[in-house]
């Protein structure tokens, strides 16, 4: 009987890492099971949660493909906190059902460690007591806004309020086991403390 493998958390606010993180855990041998992923692929075209979603906001959030449409969707959320946990309900389900049956899978494979990639962690009532550990990508905020204003597209306000949704860098750091602090360094740099992390788990 193989050993059952640890599940670690990973986290961060949005522009901090996270992800680059999880691919370089990933390369490592982790099974990366990554929440965004998955709620993407819940929302294209013939995804789980698209009846739910047409059913609750009407065909205006919804892309000529049958997908959902994002931007108006974001437009919605932000102005009406309701539609943004109308839609939380919906999601946050599927995504947990959907990450845990993939879990079960990877445990099936034979997985040496489960690598959790999870944006809303430390927002969510039930994810931290699913998990051995945590890690946490942390960086200045500013940081956060430059990065995602490069790779989105976003305006600045676009995305400080995407950052109001999220806990505060303090509240994820408090919940942490790890933190890494990838601000100004290199990413030869942050790979090395991804790989720390790695051998204390023995991958």
């Amino acid at each position: 009987m193989h050993r059952h493998p640890l599940r670690l958390g990973l986290t961060g606010g949005i522009g901090s890492g996270k992800s680059t993180v999880g691919q370089m855990l990933a390369a490592r041998g982790a099974a990366l099971l990554d929440a965004d992923a998955i709620s993407r692929s819940l929302t294209a075209a013939g995804g789980a949660a698209m009846p739910l979603i047409r059913e609750r906001f009407g065909s205006e959030v919804i892309d000529a493909d049958g997908s959902l449409n994002r931007a108006a969707m974001r437009a919605l959320v932000f102005q009406h906190a309701d539609a943004r946990h109308q839609l939380e309900a919906i999601i946050h389900p599927l995504v947990g059902s959907t990450t845990e049956a993939h879990a079960q899978a990877a445990i099936a494979a034979g997985a040496p460690l489960l690598v959790f990639d999870i944006p809303l962690l430390v927002e969510s009532s039930r994810w931290p007591a699913r998990l051995d550990q945590i890690v946490v990508v942390d960086c200045a905020t500013e940081t956060q806004i430059a990065r995602v204003m490069q790779r989105s597209g976003l305006e600045r306000s676009a995305v400080e309020a995407i950052i109001a949704t999220q806990a505060t860098r303090s509240q994820r750091r408090a919940a942490a086991d790890w933190v890494i602090y990838n601000d100004g360094i290199t990413l030869d740099q942050l790979r090395d403390h991804a790989h720390q992390i790695a051998d204390f788990f023995q991958l």
